[in-house]
């Protein structure tokens, strides 16, 4: 029999969240946010197709050009803002830095969120918290529920844009953080919305 996951504390800081046993043994993920453990749920499976098909095409697109960067799935990502008690996990990270053995990717270039209809407040949090990240240079967000995307360019100034820029089904997405356009399509793939 499996023990239930232990309650977890009201508040910790990321060094408590690194080391502590939630008792849960499923395979779930939890992220820390401003000093709350949370479990996330599972993905669904369109959620999880459309997670492993952009980083197969962004892990692949890296392998051809010989690039030393890397994409990363569920990586550990720490906001510059209240760093000390957030950790989160995007559904994919591109980091240029040498494996670190750290639980967060070091110095992330390019963040990806897949959206869904039952993670969309926590999702915006995220992607509010991800702006603070100095070395973040784009974050993209992809629906799950149509063929959609959403992309935050920073700035040459190094401020990020009031609104994002919106892709539709038929359109090509420029990634310019990793020098990489591909059809929007080519993400859902296995999805079931094509």
């Amino acid at each position: 029999m499996v023990a239930a996951s232990q309650i977890p504390p009201t508040h910790m800081t990321v060094a408590e969240f690194l080391s502590w046993d939630s008792g849960d043994y499923s395979g779930h993920i939890w992220q820390l946010r401003d000093g709350v453990p949370e479990m996330m749920a599972p993905a669904s499976d369109r959620h999880g197709s459309i997670q492993g098909e952009l980083h197969a095409l962004i892990a692949n697109h890296l392998l051809a050009r010989g690039s030393h960067c890397r994409s990363v799935s569920t990586p550990g990502v720490i906001p510059r803002l209240r760093s000390d008690q957030n950790m989160l996990a995007p559904d994919i990270g591109v980091t240029c830095s040498p494996v670190s053995g750290s639980h967060a990717i070091p110095n992330p270039i390019l963040l990806i969120e897949v959206l869904s209809p039952s993670n969309k407040a926590e999702t915006r949090a995220n992607v509010w918290a991800y702006t603070t990240i100095p070395s973040v240079i784009e974050i993209l967000i992809i629906s799950s529920f149509k063929i959609e995307a959403e992309l935050l360019r920073r700035q040459p100034d190094g401020t990020w844009p009031e609104r994002p820029q919106f892709f539709r089904p038929d359109e090509e997405l420029h990634l310019a953080s990793i020098d990489f356009t591909f059809p929007l399509r080519a993400a859902y793939r296995t999805s079931g919305l094509v």
